[in-house]
């Protein structure tokens, strides 16, 4: 029979912040959860999450010793089950959280953190149907916050076609070179529509914008003046913009 500390979530802390007081103080108030370890340390924190197979690691990616991705990559060859990480820090610029999910970060909290929140997100991860969720979350409010201060609007056909191809290009970069025989196809499957209606959803959510007039807040979006109010981007050199400005950040 499973005893009770045995159906507890193991919780690793690699951080020394005040945050980091917080959290342990609330879990250990909680039963159904049991902090293993913690350390700041980028080798210690190889090794015991090595030996004490935690079911989360809540890590800061700027530990002493290596980054944390570094310490992703070298979990990956120790253990044989990664534990589920959460990337907990003040740094939130969209290109360093898009790598963190694309090395397999389960979730990004930015500091400071409330550890009532952090409990839920942890409950959100143990379930992969909600896992998928939050990545998907926070990539469409990423890219709609962006499509905002561009002046494209969320209630017309082309936001949705173009939200949905910079999430492939993130994914799949190569697309973007292929983007009448895949890109357009495959939203149009996923919409129920024509890969032409795909394309001019698009260009005519593009027009909206640049009749707004917003073309310096564009040009402060992607940090060149690449445009002027008569010079549109195709559909391709926006989705390709946007997606690199989400890989590469603020």
């Amino acid at each position: 029979m499973e005893t009770k500390s045995q159906a507890k979530t193991k919780i690793y802390i690699a951080d020394n912040t005040e945050d980091d007081s917080s959290v342990l103080d609330y879990f250990k108030t909680k039963d159904d959860y049991q902090v293993v370890g913690q350390s700041f340390n980028a080798e210690t924190v190889l090794s015991e999450v090595s030996s004490l197979k935690p079911d989360f690691l809540i890590m800061e990616p700027l530990l002493s010793g290596m980054d944390g991705f570094m310490v992703i990559e070298k979990l990956k060859k120790l253990v044989g089950k990664m534990p589920k990480i959460i990337f907990i820090s003040s740094l939130s610029h969209s290109g360093f959280v898009t790598k963190a999910m694309r090395e397999g970060v389960s979730y990004f909290m930015v500091k400071p953190i409330n550890p009532q929140n952090l409990e839920e997100r942890i409950v959100d991860i143990a379930n992969p149907n909600s896992r998928n969720e939050l990545q998907e979350r926070y990539l469409d409010e990423k890219i709609s916050n962006i499509f905002i201060t561009i002046g494209i609007p969320a209630h017309i056909k082309g936001y949705q076609f173009l939200r949905e191809a910079v999430k492939l290009a993130i994914e799949e970069p190569e697309i973007i070179g292929s983007i009448t025989k895949r890109l357009y196809p495959t939203i149009a499957e996923k919409f129920s529509t024509s890969s032409s209606k795909v394309e001019r959803g698009m260009r005519h959510a593009i027009e909206v914008a640049w009749n707004r007039g917003k073309i310096e807040n564009i040009n402060s979006v992607f940090g060149l003046r690449v445009y002027t109010s008569s010079d549109k981007p195709t559909n391709g050199e926006l989705i390709a913009l946007i997606a690199d400005k989400m890989l590469v950040g603020d």
